[in-house]
């Protein structure tokens, strides 16, 4: 027994048997799990086999809302927590900004933050009565108050807001890391060609950041599909007339709230199978997948 533990050959698969369990009993279980229900209609104490008939109830105009939402919300958060990072991390990273320390605190501290303290936060903010903050702005401006929460054409930047006000840090990190690899040596050999700093940006540190680029690309899209919390502070999941509602929010609601878990999970495995197929449509489009069979 003594000689089973001490054994070289067997040492690596002890090291990785926590990882390969909790994989099993936290992930592909559950995906399989998840699989089977999705083709059940599962009631208390009974559970029956309806084959497609969950996928075929996703055929209706709340779940066709919710994607469109998600897809809204998801296209708004890549266009702003993509680039405007990226530009904040070239400044944070110069040694001629003052006070770049701080400012790295400061960009970082909103992740520290439960989303729904946030969120509470920000619903305040955003209040119907004329006294709340952005309302009160709005009034010393000249304009007329608005009902943030109940209006259709505002609800997507009121999500988007407290989604990069919490993740705008956390990609500025990123990217300050991939800076951090680029050689100095690349933009000593730029300053000596006299190139400037829009050069210097364009030719050096924007095609060097790619992989972080792509890196950030990918888990915006899949946190933007999954996003539930933004809408859940704001709206608990019933908004008026469904402003606020998401695939991750239409998921909720009717597995938990309304008990039908076998058309939850259906909701799930299409919106798997939705974040897989835009995720790999954009790594092909990005070269990351060639780069990987190549």
């Amino acid at each position: 027994m003594k000689k089973l533990f001490y054994s070289q050959k067997l040492a690596p698969y002890f090291f990785v048997l926590p990882f390969i369990l909790s994989f099993l009993l936290f992930f592909l279980y559950p995906v399989f799990s998840t699989i089977l229900m999705s083709f059940q209609k599962i009631l208390p104490g009974e559970v029956t086999f309806i084959g497609f008939k969950n996928y075929q109830r996703l055929l209706n105009p709340q779940f066709y809302t919710a994607l469109s939402i998600s897809a809204r919300y998801t296209f708004w958060t890549c266009a702003i927590l993509i680039p405007l990072p990226m530009i904040l991390a070239v400044f944070l990273d110069s040694k001629n900004m003052p006070g770049r320390n701080l400012f790295r605190a400061t960009l970082f501290v909103p992740i520290l933050t439960s989303t729904i303290v946030a969120g509470t936060i920000f619903r305040l903010f955003f209040g119907e009565m004329d006294t709340a903050f952005a309302n009160s702005v709005l009034i010393s401006l000249g304009f007329e108050s608005i009902k943030w929460l109940r209006d259709k054409n505002v609800m997507i930047f009121i999500m988007v807001l407290l989604c990069c006000w919490r993740w705008m840090g956390v990609n500025i990190l990123y990217y300050l890391s991939g800076l951090q690899a680029i050689p100095k040596e690349l933009y000593e050999a730029a300053d000596i060609d006299g190139a400037g700093a829009f050069s210097k940006f364009r030719h050096i540190t924007f095609p060097l950041l790619k992989p972080v680029t792509i890196y950030v690309l990918t888990i915006s899209i899949y946190a933007g599909f999954r996003m539930f919390e933004e809408s859940y502070v704001y709206w608990t999941t019933r908004s008026p007339g469904n402003i606020g509602l998401t695939i991750v929010v239409y998921l909720y609601r009717k597995a938990f709230q309304e008990n039908d878990m076998g058309f939850g999970s259906a909701i799930g495995m299409v919106l798997l199978v939705i974040v897989l197929i835009v995720n790999t449509i954009q790594l092909t489009l990005t070269g990351a997948l060639k780069k990987e069979v190549s």
